[in-house]
């Protein structure tokens, strides 16, 4: 029996020998086109978001940018804010709740402004992938406020000044 399955194995080498690897590369294609198709998607995974956090770090940069320039506090967290939301809107980022946070330190000079923006970014159409619900990006940005800046004067009326 040992020699009968020798000559079989033989004969099958010799088969395979004489016919070369005919039909491995369709074999091959079948095996590598649901890799290659994971790693595409995997590519659109990460560049999505990676321009997210460009998005998100451009706002962050323009609002501290902006609350630092302002002349009060109050004025200083609606126009950062509102930065923050522009820029967003602008880049075509849906982001209906995205959180900016803004901190002023007083807004005294040589103080500075901090800006944190946060977004939530739906992964579910990359359903392909297996990548549940979403990712929420964050980015945070300072910015100086001017040491040699002015205050803002308030300049009283004639009739309220103090005569001599």
């Amino acid at each position: 029996m040992n020699r009968r399955l020798r000559a079989g194995l033989a004969a099958r080498w010799r088969h395979v020998a004489a016919t070369g690897d005919a039909g491995s590369s369709t074999v091959e294609v079948t095996l590598l086109a649901p890799l290659l198709v994971g790693l595409l998607l995997f590519v659109v995974l990460c560049g999505r978001l990676v321009a997210v956090q460009l998005d998100v770090d451009a706002a962050a940069s323009g609002a501290a940018r902006t609350g630092s320039i302002a002349r009060t506090e109050a004025a200083a967290r609606i126009q950062a804010e509102q930065t923050a939301r522009d820029t967003l809107a602008a880049r075509s980022l849906s982001c209906p709740d995205a959180t900016v946070t803004v901190t002023t330190g007083g807004l005294r000079p040589g103080g500075a402004v901090t800006v944190s923006v946060s977004c939530r970014v739906p992964l579910a159409d990359l359903v392909l992938l297996g990548v549940p619900g979403s990712r929420v990006v964050t980015s945070t940005a300072t910015s100086p406020v001017d040491q040699w800046r002015g205050t803002a004067l308030s300049l009283s009326t004639p009739s309220t000044r103090e005569r001599p």
